[in-house]
């Protein structure tokens, strides 16, 4: 499959543009997945491992798809594909996917600005922020497993946070599926607050007020009288697991006590 110009580069994948041409050259038996297409009028930009917005910004010009490729071996593009799929049936907004093999997904190319970015442009408020990061949590554990048959198991996105959400015309879409998995929804919500938590504790990144006030809404928006989402067991297996994550430098993994300490004190107003 021919690529276009990089859009963006991240860890474990690199994101190219694709003339609609191109991309309707996948036929479903060559790429292994052919995704049902969505409603009409979704926005488009798809660029998980890439500068946050930088392909969103030319997605009129250059076309509906974009590709998206891992590196060295890294994920499996066609498990992330058939996740992608089971919660867009279920109207979950997360990107369309035209093909997937194992290294390569071809995505609706969405339109807008991360949420990060649109908290550091002040158009939305960090409280608030971590309200919507809350709510796409308990909507995405509404819907029914893949696979399990157990009920309290549900869909994990396990990288929830506010890069990986882009709020298109609309409304939201959640990118960057490589880590779901089927699960308890603790571990989820423990994911979330983690990696949020891990900038909030930091005292020399200069985010850290903003990250504390998106774990503040996220934690905090609960429904009336039901019990926190969040629950002990899952955010033991969150800093089990990003404990252990390859990507953490030295200094992410010595703030994971603190952060552990921040959750708890948030999380108990």
């Amino acid at each position: 499959m021919r690529t276009g110009r990089l859009l963006g580069a991240g860890r474990t994948a690199d994101v190219y543009e694709m003339a609609d041409d191109e991309a309707a050259d996948g036929s479903p038996g060559e790429a292994g997945h052919e995704a049902e297409d969505g409603p009409p009028g979704e926005a488009r930009h798809e660029a998980e491992d890439g500068p946050p917005g930088e392909a969103g910004r030319e997605a009129d010009a250059h076309g509906t798809w974009v590709l998206r490729r891992y590196r060295d071996g890294w994920g499996d593009a066609r498990a992330e594909a058939q996740v992608m799929d089971h919660v867009r049936t279920h109207g979950y907004p997360a990107p369309r996917v035209r093909t997937a093999t194992r290294t390569d997904l071809v995505l609706e190319r969405l339109s807008g600005p991360t949420m990060l970015e649109a908290i550091a442009a002040g158009a939305l408020p960090p409280t608030e922020a971590g309200a919507e990061l809350a709510r796409l949590l308990h909507a995405l554990h509404a819907l029914p497993p893949r696979r399990s048959t157990d009920p309290a198991t549900r869909v994990l996105h396990l990288d929830l946070h506010p890069e990986n959400v882009l709020l298109t015309p609309d409304g939201p879409r959640v990118i960057d599926w490589a880590n779901a998995e089927e699960g308890p929804p603790g571990l989820d919500w423990g994911m979330s607050a983690v990696i949020l938590a891990q900038v909030a504790a930091d005292t020399d990144d200069p985010r850290a007020p903003l990250a504390h006030a998106i774990l503040t809404g996220l934690l905090t928006h609960q429904p009336p009288g039901a019990p926190s989402a969040l629950t002990e067991e899952g955010l033991t297996e969150a800093i089990s697991r990003r404990s252990q994550n390859p990507t953490m430098s030295a200094r992410e993994v010595r703030l994971l006590d603190r952060s552990r300490e921040l959750i708890r004190s948030v999380g108990a107003r």
